[in-house]
């Protein structure tokens, strides 16, 4: 069966399956939520929310339908406003506006991807009433080129309090260049329970991730100059464009269980006519709540290169074997995290909650071993470095504490401090916490938030110790140190969001020019600014957004001094049902060393030699949303051959996705 055969069948399998569980559960619904006989049912708005670690909080999310801006969920470039990308969509990248930046994960594999992965913070719980359908598809390019992702969000409820729900989501795209393919299918879970006493909060997610490795292009005159390197042929191929390698692939596998459970303890407060005395309504009051929360994960990582040739062209060592490449490394923790809780507004003076904690996890990494076997080494083989055990396992543990409060119209604020006590964690400590104020200005209310967090983390296992075919290190780093301060402004009647920050990272982890990890011992400090402003002219709007940051270590850590995205577009109805949205939008940022990419580790290390950014990405675009439909019609990066010679890579030998038309569509079943 060929693959785009298979691809078809995917999707096909999507929509069928959307709309049995859709019907199924629909009639489910209408069976056991029937109003009593003469009574009118009512039905609820529609909730959705996020919990966060470690505790489970929960966070307000959104339901997405909203077609506006619906267009730039598809261009690779805009995951942000400076996104260093190998170029294709579901592609290996790295957030370059630091404050947006996540930290390094014990599984470094997984960071070049995180963008397209599902985890605890991005996972949404719904409460519909009524259960909810989505489907999405967008498709972009040619046969040879194709962009595609294929999205399924479901959820409804089996009664008033709890909730279930799953999701697919399927990217393929080939790309614009040879051997550039992304294949990412993702398939989840997820419930909830809400009740007086018990909550829970639980989901599984799987994912299976594969991308061909290119190496980047050999000649990047391809893209900045193809008259010099065809001989005078100012078209070119894409796909005909030579890479460093040819038989390679990345291939990333896991999945996650997270379960999430809090009893309440409380009381009922009761709601009396005041003439018979009589109780006609109650409430439970929880006054405090115990907490577990259990947390899987399992990952695996493989890199294949089937050419020996290219193998040893492109690396600078080969350890355990000549002729190729084909390595594993994976690893799997098990979190346990118990808590009790006093909760907040149970009566007049509690107002905040208060809770405790602690959590203990098991991790094990497993890595590949050497085969050599003799006092000498075949020719063409470097000998090993350092001896790195085949398999590790660390019991670690943290306890801590936290202090929220969610309500009030006036102050809300949440700290959380948690301390290593156990194993490798030991002398840890992670404090983090905000505080927001609202204020009562011209009819509106205005938002003033601080933040800021204190970090001494351990560097994780594999940044340690660490083998493959290429790259053999053994590291005793110290812990590094991480400080932020910074504070927000929103102010809704002017459309103005202004954040402005400061970070200090003492002895900090990178990726050196050789692609080996390091430790930079001394200070690096980092500034950084953004500013967001909206023009709203009856149905004209101009949305920016400003960023400007600097790296007092550019060597260590470089970063675009200033990024912009910009959104000019004019918002319509037609014959008051099909709601309009057309504009043009595109992103920018300066001039800068940024990283190169290491396919045999999927990460992304510094580099000297070539400096990218000063172009622009410019997408014309309308969004279109009727009832329950949405779709978009875009064509991106319409700017690429305006100006001669403009070298669009976001990073050294990789360029960015040519000019292309993209449409999409998304619906929303609601029964």
């Amino acid at each position: 069966m060929s693959a785009e055969m298979k691809r078809c069948l995917v999707i096909l399998s999507m929509m069928v399956m959307a709309a049995v569980a859709h019907v199924a559960v629909a009639q489910f619904t209408q069976e056991t939520s029937k109003p009593a006989k003469g009574k009118k049912q009512r039905v609820e708005p529609s909730v959705a929310w996020s919990v966060s670690e470690p505790l489970g909080l929960h966070y307000p999310s959104t339901i997405d339908t909203i077609h506006l801006n619906y267009h730039r969920t598809m261009v690779p470039s805009m995951v942000s406003d400076a996104w260093a990308t190998t170029g294709n969509y579901g592609a290996p990248g790295q957030n370059q506006i630091f404050f947006e930046r996540p930290l390094m994960s014990e599984f470094f594999f997984e960071d070049a991807i995180a963008a397209w992965m599902h985890d605890t913070g991005t996972m949404r719980y719904y409460n519909t009433r009524i259960p909810m359908t989505l489907l999405s598809h967008s498709t972009g390019g040619d046969k040879y080129s194709n962009l595609d992702r294929t999205q399924l969000e479901f959820s409804g409820n089996v009664n008033r309090k709890t909730q279930v729900g799953g999701g697919l989501d399927y990217i393929y795209s080939k790309g614009s260049y040879d051997l550039q393919a992304d294949k990412d299918f993702t398939w989840r879970l997820f419930g909830s329970h809400m009740g007086d006493r018990y909550e829970m909060q639980a989901f599984f997610n799987h994912y299976n991730y594969t991308t061909k490795e290119s190496g980047g292009i050999t000649d990047d005159r391809y893209i900045t100059d193809p008259a010099e390197v065809q001989g005078g042929e100012t078209r070119v191929d894409n796909k005909s464009i030579p890479t460093l390698l040819s038989s390679a692939h990345s291939h990333l596998e896991g999945s996650q269980l997270y379960l999430n459970q809090r009893y309440k303890v409380g009381f009922y407060r009761y709601r009396r006519d005041s003439v018979t005395d009589t109780v006609i309504d109650r409430t439970y009051v929880p006054v405090t709540s115990f907490i577990w929360t259990l947390d899987f994960k399992h990952s695996l990582h493989q890199f294949l290169n089937s050419s020996g040739r290219e193998d040893t062209l492109l690396f600078d060592h080969t350890y355990l074997g000549l002729g190729g490449t084909d390595e594993k490394t994976s690893y799997w923790r098990l979190r346990n995290t118990v808590g009790v809780s006093m909760l907040e507004g149970f009566n007049k003076y509690a107002k905040f909650g208060f809770a405790v904690y602690g959590t203990h996890e098991v991790r094990r990494f497993t890595q590949v071993t050497d085969s050599v076997t003799g006092d000498v080494l075949p020719d063409g083989l470097d000998a090993i470095p350092a001896i790195v055990p085949h398999r590790v396992t660390q019991n670690v543990m943290w306890l801590g504490g936290q202090l929220t409060k969610q309500r009030g119209s006036l102050l809300r604020y949440n700290a959380t401090a948690q301390f290593g006590v156990l194993g490798d964690v030991a002398g840890e400590i992670d404090i983090t916490g905000d505080v927001t104020t609202r204020l009562k200005l011209l009819g509106d209310t205005v938002s003033v938030k601080g933040y800021g967090y204190f970090k001494n983390l351990s560097v994780p296992y594999l940044l340690k110790h660490f083998v493959s075919n290429h790259y053999v290190w053994e590291n005793s780093f110290s812990k590094t140190k991480r400080v932020r301060v910074g504070g927000e402004l929103d102010i809704p009647f002017s459309w103005t969001h202004v954040n402005v920050g400061y970070e200090t990272l003492t002895d900090y982890i990178f990726f050196d020019g050789a692609g080996l990890p390091a430790q930079h011992s001394g200070a690096i400090h980092v500034f950084n600014a953004q500013w967001r402003q909206g023009l709203h002219f009856k149905a004209f709007n101009w949305e920016n957004s400003l960023t400007l940051q600097t790296s007092s270590n550019d060597q260590v850590l470089p970063l675009p001094k200033f990024a912009i995205y910009s959104n000019l577009y004019a918002t319509f109805t037609i014959a008051r049902v099909l709601h309009v949205q057309m504009g043009v939008d595109g992103n920018y940022y300066t001039k800068y060393y940024a990283p190169t990419y290491n396919p045999a580790t999927m990460t992304f290390h510094s580099q000297r030699e070539l400096e990218c950014g000063n172009f622009a990405i410019i997408n014309l675009y309308a969004n279109f949303k009727m009832k329950q439909a949405r779709f978009f019609v875009a064509w991106t990066h319409f700017n690429q051959k305006i100006k001669s010679g403009t070298s669009y890579f976001a990073i050294p030998h990789y360029p960015l996705n040519p000019a292309r038309l993209q449409v999409g569509v998304s619906v929303n079943f609601v029964n």
